[in-house]
């Protein structure tokens, strides 16, 4: 009770205007109380005024009261200071717009820390304190603040609802029970909310399974994304790797071609030159012959004639007959690689439906283990049957 008495001199000894304690404490004409500075203060902003006012009780003064400090009161506040007396609650005491206020407090109202459902009433800390120490009122149900106690009271009987009547689904007071809902199915609310709390609990219980369900749910998922990115790397490292096997291949099959064309190139060459140098040899032989007959075929001296025909008319054994082929040797090598790329282009062209088909069927209900068996491998298969279909080919070009 002691504190009670603290917190009413708290009230007493305030200044309205700063909610402090007061400080050069002056008294109005009217009997209030402020601090000199705040009163000044107040009265400086109404010069324009003809008259000034109370800024408690509204009397106004014509003209300005000249305030002197209440050395009574000043004395009296040293002294309450020295006691106990404190500095007046702060800002954050008071209820603001979204807080319950007491509804006992007069004038600036604190919050409320308790709401009684059975007073219909919300009190601050000062107020609360019969609560706990009247034994009648500690049987009251104190509860968090509420701005909605009104909803508790009947508005045809004015009386509080502690009836809640199942057949119309509703709370009632105890005379709606006696007129309109008389002979319904009716219980306490009490009994319905424990009864409905189980029901309550039931639900929770149920959303919470539902929730540590989707839980897991979402953690597969977050896995089978995470396999699904390892996976689809896994196959672009894969399929880089061999596609750039498959372009060294290639490039070295067309270096053999081109190695093997050109060392036959070189060859035939050689020999064609070889049975040139021949038959330009042979051909220089028959020209000297051809002048010697000529120089014999103008000689006047028969017997010179005949004495040496025999030995100018017999004529050395001429090459063989050459059978010039006509000039595509190697159009079989071109035709030869066409063919490979034609039947590489089909084999693409077909295996790549497949990848595709491959690709796009991702269950992501179901894990995605990475491949290790020679079954998960079988995606890539085609890429081994082109590399054997391009070995086999270019073998057939290189022959």
């Amino acid at each position: 009770m002691a504190q009670k008495g603290v917190q009413l001199d708290q009230e007493t000894f305030s200044c309205s205007i700063c909610l402090d304690l007061l400080k050069d404490p002056v008294t109005t004409p009217c009997g209030h109380n402020y601090c000199m500075n705040c009163i000044k203060s107040h009265w400086d902003g109404e010069d324009h005024k003809t008259s000034h006012s109370c800024p408690q009780c509204r009397q106004t003064f014509t003209p300005r009261p000249v305030l002197l400090k209440n050395n009574l009161l000043a004395d009296l506040l040293e002294e309450l200071k020295k006691t106990g007396l404190q500095a007046a609650p702060a800002d954050h005491c008071y209820s603001g717009a979204e807080d319950v206020a007491c509804d006992f407090c007069t004038g600036r109202k604190l919050k409320a820390i308790k709401s009684c459902l059975m007073c219909l009433v919300s009190y601050c800390d000062q107020h609360l304190q019969p609560h706990y120490e009247v034994p009648q009122l500690k049987k009251h149900k104190l509860v968090e603040p509420s701005k909605k106690l009104q909803e508790n009271i009947c508005s045809r009987h004015d009386e509080v609802m502690k009836i809640f009547c199942r057949t119309d689904q509703q709370l009632i007071c105890y005379l709606c029970l006696m007129e309109e809902h008389k002979g319904h199915d009716t219980v306490s609310a009490a009994a319905e909310r424990t009864e409905r709390q189980k029901k309550l609990e039931g639900s929770r219980l149920n959303i919470q399974q539902r929730i540590q369900d989707r839980e897991k749910d979402v953690q597969l998922l977050q896995q089978q994304a995470e396999a699904i990115n390892l996976s689809a790397d896994k196959a672009v490292e894969d399929s880089e790797k061999i596609f750039t096997e498959l372009i060294r291949l290639l490039e070295k099959r067309s270096s053999d071609v081109k190695q093997q064309v050109r060392s036959q190139q070189k060859s035939e060459v050689s020999r064609v030159k070889e049975l040139q140098e021949k038959l330009e040899q042979e051909i220089t032989e028959l020209k000297r012959k051809d002048a010697e007959l000529k120089k014999l075929s103008h000689t006047e001296d028969h017997n010179q004639f005949l004495h040496n025909y025999p030995s100018l008319s017999a004529l050395s054994q001429s090459t063989s007959s050459i059978h010039i082929r006509p000039l595509s040797c190697f159009e079989d090598v071109t035709s030869a690689v066409s063919e490979v790329r034609d039947k590489l282009q089909d084999v693409l062209r077909e295996k790549w439906t497949n990848v595709s088909l491959t690709g796009t069927q991702v269950d992501v209900l179901l894990p995605q283990p990475e491949p290790k068996t020679r079954a998960d491998f079988l995606k890539y298969s085609w890429l081994i049957s082109v590399f054997k279909l391009f070995n086999l080919l270019c073998l057939h070009v290189c022959c």
